[in-house]
């Protein structure tokens, strides 16, 4: 059976059964509720802990614990919620389609999640096997198939007579950056329209409502070229009390109204926004903390009492005496938990034996962080270009360096650092167009904006731009002629219209060639290592005036 009709009878099966709760009298009056949220969001396939020893799950489950301890012993009620993005981001749980994430999540004890875009990574069986191991419901009331909502819209909790609805939301923007032959048949709403009709109708079933989105926390709601955040939401929909959020993986941290604290020091206190009654929380990413919100419901009235995030191991460098650096935990260091160690040790171990075997080398960095791949030419960014032309006789490549998602450090290269860069199992695709077509290509993807995951890395092709428009276009040093055929290499995920590039897979020369896109790279840097850095300088590759 296709996913698309299973997936529907389990939506709305989870739906009921998340729409009903036992019958009670309600919250006594002159009675106090305490209730604490703890809170994730972007984990991003960080089952285990890094190389320094920051983060991972069994020191998460440690902190969860005690905290489920403490306010059981004070006679109040907790829930774990997750922002969403469980996938994409460790070659370790990428190879194994995040199964040990799930299951680390099971035995956490998770009680609610929303789904994020990166749910949509890979086909919709895996996310059907994804939700089936889960123990917990996956929550979103704007993603639709056909008619129908793809998963439930919320689910209610009773907690001791204090009723608590939890409302699931993802970010629209899903649509263009998820692969389209995964979202084809789904739309993606306003979360703004749905929330509208979602609320209320929680509202006659609950005390307490809290929406646990995917969508973004944008300081003052200025959300640029993205599509709307918690804070537009929270703005336009009355009746929420709190949003846990994600997508935007920054602490929602605040330095006073609508101002976000920007050099947030962990271990710090944290200022949650606050929009129109709801209060906006965001743990950062990767699991390097659990927000902690500890609220009271008296009467009608829901407080916050107090709010932390609380680093999970989390290390600065501190300059010792002697001159050397060491790094030093922020605060107390958190031990790990055995029982979760013990579920993902063997999930460790096959993916190590698996990624550390070496490939190549480099005799550089090769950049491809966040901030500076999506800002400027990189030699990563010539890199992957030419593995992909050289693949397929191609006489320029264009990469969205949203596809790019890490660097590899000089020295020996292996699977793992080439999967860490690509991780989306995409494929390379060519497309044979005239000089004319390929000039309105590239002036599409010039105008992509710095920032985002569609801006623009090449390779075989020089640009100058003026007023941000190509003026000229130079291929092998020889300017480009519009009357001539040249061949053009993207992913499939920029072929079929991703992130705003034009779709190329309607054109008749078009051609998915099926070689996936991390073992070209891995190929490509394997016969020609060492490589020299010195071959992939982007150099003028774009001018602008």
């Amino acid at each position: 059976m296709k996913l698309n009709r299973l997936s529907l009878s389990l939506g709305l099966i989870i739906g009921l059964s998340g729409c009903a709760f036992s019958p009670t009298s309600g919250p006594e009056k002159n009675k106090t509720y305490k209730l604490t949220v703890m809170h994730t969001n972007d984990h991003h396939g960080r089952f285990w802990q890094n190389s320094d020893g920051e983060y991972g799950m069994a020191a998460r489950k440690t902190v969860v614990d005690q905290i489920r301890r403490d306010v059981a012993q004070a006679g109040g009620h907790s829930l774990l919620i997750d922002g969403g993005d469980v996938n994409t981001g460790v070659p370790e749980s990428d190879l194994q389609d995040a199964v040990p994430d799930f299951k680390g999540m099971n035995l956490l004890g998770y009680q609610a999640m929303a789904v994020g875009n990166h749910e949509f990574d890979k086909p919709l069986g895996v996310l059907k096997m994804q939700r089936d191991l889960a123990q917990f419901p996956m929550l979103s009331a704007n993603i639709y198939e056909g008619s129908e909502r793809m998963f439930a819209p919320y689910k209610v909790f009773d907690l001791g007579g204090l009723k608590v609805g939890v409302m699931g939301l993802t970010t629209e923007d899903t649509i263009r950056m998820a692969h389209p032959d995964n979202v084809g048949k789904l739309e993606f709403r306003s979360v703004i329209a749905e929330a509208t009709k979602v609320v209320p109708e929680l509202r006659r079933q609950v005390d307490v409502v809290i929406a646990a989105t995917h969508m973004g926390h944008f300081e003052n709601g200025q959300h640029g070229s993205n599509t709307t955040g918690d804070v537009e939401m929270a703005r336009a929909v009355s009746g929420i009390d709190l949003v846990v959020g994600g997508h935007t993986q920054n602490p929602a941290c605040m330095k006073a109204e609508n101002v976000l604290d920007r050099a947030y020091v962990p271990g710090t206190a944290c200022q949650p926004d606050r929009q129109n009654g709801a209060w906006i929380v965001q743990a950062h990413e990767w699991g390097k903390y659990v927000g902690r919100a500890d609220f009271e419901y008296l009467n009608g009235e829901f407080k916050l009492v107090r709010y932390a995030l609380i680093p999970i191991n989390l290390k600065k460098p501190v300059k010792g005496a002697d001159g050397k650096t060491t790094l030093v935990n922020y605060t107390e260091a958190i031990a790990e938990d055995r029982d979760m160690l013990a579920l993902l040790s063997p999930y460790q171990k096959f993916g190590q034996d698996k990624l550390t075997v070496q490939i190549g080398s480099s005799d550089s960095r090769l950049e491809g962080d966040r901030a500076t791949v999506r800002a400027r030419p990189t030699n990563l960014g010539v890199l992957i270009g030419q593995a992909m032309m050289a693949r397929t006789k191609a006489d320029l490549a264009v990469l969205n360096s949203g596809g790019v998602r890490d660097s590899i450090p000089a020295g020996a290269i292996t699977y793992k650092d080439v999967l860490k860069v690509q991780p989306f199992g995409n494929t390379v695709c060519t497309a044979d167009l005239t000089g004319s077509e390929l000039m309105q290509y590239l002036d599409a993807a010039a105008k992509m904006t710095a920032g985002s995951g569609g801006f623009p890395q090449f390779a075989g092709v020089e640009l100058e731009l003026v007023g941000g428009a190509v003026a000229n276009a130079r291929l092998n040093g020889k300017p480009l002629d519009l009357a001539k055929t040249y061949r053009l290499a993207v992913n499939n995920f920029q072929a079929a219209g991703g992130d705003g590039y034009p779709k190329l897979t309607g054109h008749p020369s078009f051609v998915n060639t099926g070689f996936v896109d991390a073992d070209v790279l891995l190929n490509f840097i394997a016969a020609r290592s060492p490589l020299r850095m010195a071959d992939f300088d982007p150099g003028t590759s774009v001018t602008r005036r």
